[in-house]
């Protein structure tokens, strides 16, 4: 299909189709094409990546993919009722991703100079009223479902866990709430291009590929929290070298100030991972999908002891001068 799009859309003549991903992309003279669907983003929020797009490759950005225009100069493509992008990159290699800490640094030390306003991609000071509204949503369904017989392990689970994930989130957003009343921004801490959810994959697995599609506009706190929250849950027994490399490295060229430590604390111990599980659960049809979330959530609830430990030891980990800087810290979390 992507060969036919390109050829009648783009005038291009495509040579080799390969797999980018989650992408169905086509290579030619060591430029790849990939098909990205569009459905359910608008005009503005385009325009936005687009924007967000070149500004990153104007800017030296390696990797980092264009939006490609039709023939008749058009951002959307059209096909079989369906609307697509085609992004290119310019530079491709097999990926072989080290230093990530000094690469991600460097993202957002260039995505922080945009000269345009960024209004629909920005999630700058959204974060409390994203997550008071997610919490609400889930409590409603928790509230509805107390008075019945849960269906399954999932939905017993979830009854019986959501009251101590709703206690950690409260924290979080008053954690959240106390760092924007009582701490100062530095420079570094102004808005950047950042990633809806960045974890070691994002940056693709057999391409080395910086899609605008995974991209907002937010506080460079958000990637790193991201990444750590993803590498804890891959291995609670392994995660820590590589953890303490990413923030090393990323520190080498960016030092992180107290505003930023405070919000990357903020946001891990904001139980996104438990969110995004029983949300998940709940808009699938997917036997395999809900049966794969089930056990996500089992392995969520046995370690839930353990991720305390982490929270509690976060700061002494990663080196952070919490008395000089008055980082508060939380009693609770079991030591």
């Amino acid at each position: 299909m992507l060969k036919k799009i390109l050829r009648s859309q783009y005038g291009i003549q495509a040579e080799e189709e390969v797999q980018a991903g989650k992408y169905h992309a086509c290579m030619k003279q060591g430029q790849i094409y990939f098909l990205v669907p569009a459905g359910g983003v608008d005009d503005e929020e385009l325009s936005e990546l687009e924007q967000m797009a070149d500004h990153l490759t104007n800017s030296g950005e390696k990797y980092s993919s264009t939006f490609l225009k039709t023939k008749d100069g058009k951002q959307i493509s059209e096909w079989e009722n369906e609307r697509y992008c085609v992004l290119m990159n310019q530079h491709v290699q097999n990926r072989k991703l080290n230093r990530i800490g000094r690469k991600l640094a460097r993202f957002h030390y260039r995505g922080r100079s945009v000269s345009f306003p960024v209004k629909k991609m920005s999630r700058i000071g959204q974060w409390k009223q994203l997550w008071e509204t997610r919490l609400d949503q889930m409590e409603k369904v928790w509230n509805g479902m107390l008075f019945g017989q849960p269906d399954n392990d999932f939905e017993r689970m979830f009854i019986e866990s959501f009251p101590y994930y709703m206690g950690i989130a409260e924290n979080a957003i008053q954690y959240l709430v106390d760092t924007e009343l009582d701490d100062e921004p530095a420079i570094t801490d102004s808005g950047t291009i950042c990633h809806e959810r960045f974890t070691a994959d994002t940056w693709g697995e057999s391409y080395y590929l910086k899609n605008p599609f995974d991209w907002v506009f937010d506080h460079a706190s958000r990637d790193l929290a991201e990444w750590t929250r993803e590498k804890y849950f891959q291995n609670i027994r392994t995660y820590e070298p590589e953890l303490l490399q990413l923030i090393t490295d990323y520190q080498s060229l960016v030092p992180l100030s107290s505003f930023s430590w405070r919000l990357y604390y903020a946001r891990i111990l904001c139980p996104l991972h438990y969110f995004n599980c029983i949300e998940s659960y709940y808009s699938t049809n997917s036997e395999q999908q809900k049966k794969m979330l089930e056990e996500r959530l089992e392995k969520f609830l046995q370690q839930s002891d353990d991720h305390e430990r982490f929270l509690s030891g976060f700061f002494e980990f990663a080196k952070v001068p919490v008395h000089k800087w008055k980082i508060p810290t939380l009693g609770w979390l079991k030591k």
